[in-house]
């Protein structure tokens, strides 16, 4: 059944991606034109959440079915997705924890690309620290009264809406006074300003000011100072995906490497050891998976966001270096060693996942400031 799945994505692919894409994919890469295309087509034909039910946009797909589409896809290199987020984390949020009103009006929009997402999560001083996150809103009556400010908000510029955490209760702890809103990004008192970045970006970031915000109740997306939930479930969706995309980004960043003439003795021992971090992380992915579905707990998948992030920093790194001045020609290896460096960042930091991993698969005590 699943090489028959496959067989059909890959006939898809086949009649969607021009003829010369694999040739060319450094330049197809950034067409937004085809990228926003490709989503809409994977969408109506069932192959971006091919998970989920047929009236949802899916294939009904059993979960190994539906990892073998992303590890095609990803070997085929499709088209990166405008909004990612709004696929990866908004929607599954949404379809979750969503009222049927909720539903009916955002999901479809989400998944196909027709409307952008934000997330609003990190703050200044709560990046990767959810829970110290302190925008606040208060019930007034129908609608809850929003102050506060987000950072690294990707794509809030160009997003219609924003799953936007708050805190509710102050007096709760930490984790269970936070609720999720839904918020339309067109409301008085948002104020968007985008950060600059050092390069080329394939995402905008941005800063979120929240003045005085109004929020109709009904936007509370999940249950009230139930945010914590809502943030951990939807983010469980990043967690096939941040594999699959880096396993593809460290092959991607390998590619000058192995097309270059010559390499010296410790160049190609560095070579070894990515391709086999790109390996490792293809096999450690798809063991944790198979363990997921069989209901057996791993802590070997807390380490695939840190291992991943490192693997496609490394590889950037030694493709630099081997293409020497000729980087300077070819600017594509030089931005994807740029691009490489907010991989440590973004989906959690490599000091946070480092925390994670001491105190969830090792069990070492927590750290205390």
């Amino acid at each position: 059944m699943t090489a028959d799945v496959v067989a059909e994505f890959n006939a898809f692919l086949d009649r969607f991606l021009p003829a010369d894409y694999q040739e060319n994919y450094q330049r197809y890469r950034h067409d937004v034109r085809l990228r926003r295309e490709y989503q809409a087509a994977a969408f109506d034909e069932g192959w971006l959440v091919p998970q989920w039910g047929r009236d949802e946009g899916g294939r009904n797909l059993d979960d190994p079915e539906a990892l073998a589409v992303k590890l095609v896809g990803a070997r085929r290199r499709v088209p990166r997705l405008l909004n990612i987020q709004g696929v990866g984390v908004a929607a599954p949020a949404i379809r979750a924890f969503g009222t049927p009103e909720q539903r009916e009006r955002l999901l479809r929009p989400a998944i196909r690309g027709d409307e952008w997402w934000a997330l609003g999560m990190s703050e200044p001083g709560a990046g990767s620290d959810l829970a110290s996150l302190r925008t606040t809103a208060v019930l007034d009556g129908d609608e809850f009264v929003v102050n506060g400010q987000k950072v690294w908000t990707t794509q809030a510029d160009e997003s219609r809406w924003c799953t936007l955490y708050v805190r509710t209760d102050p007096e709760a702890p930490r984790h269970r006074g936070i609720s999720c809103l839904i918020l339309d990004m067109s409301t008085p008192g948002v104020t968007v300003r985008p950060i600059r970045t050092a390069g080329p970006a394939i995402e905008s970031f941005c800063e979120v000011f929240l003045d005085d915000v109004r929020v109709p109740k009904e936007a509370l997306l999940g249950p009230l100072n139930g945010g914590w939930r809502v943030a951990m479930e939807s983010l469980e969706h990043e967690r096939d995906m941040i594999w699959v995309n880096t396993w593809l980004e460290t092959n991607r960043a390998l590619d000058p490497t192995l097309r270059a003439a010559e390499l010296t003795d410790a160049q190609l021992v560095r070579l070894g050891r990515s391709l086999a971090d790109a390996e490792g992380l293809r096999l450690t992915g798809l063991r944790t998976a198979a363990q997921r579905w069989a209901g057996i707990s791993s802590p070997a998948w807390l380490t695939l966001k840190l291992f991943g992030s490192e693997s496609v920093q490394r590889a950037a790194l030694l493709s630099l270096e081997v293409a020497g001045e000729q980087a300077l020609i070819d600017r594509t290896i030089f931005d994807e060693r740029l691009e490489s460096l907010g991989a440590t960042i973004y989906g959690g930091t490599s000091e946070i996942q480092r925390d994670i991993i001491a105190e969830r698969a090792l069990g070492l005590p927590k750290g205390r400031a």
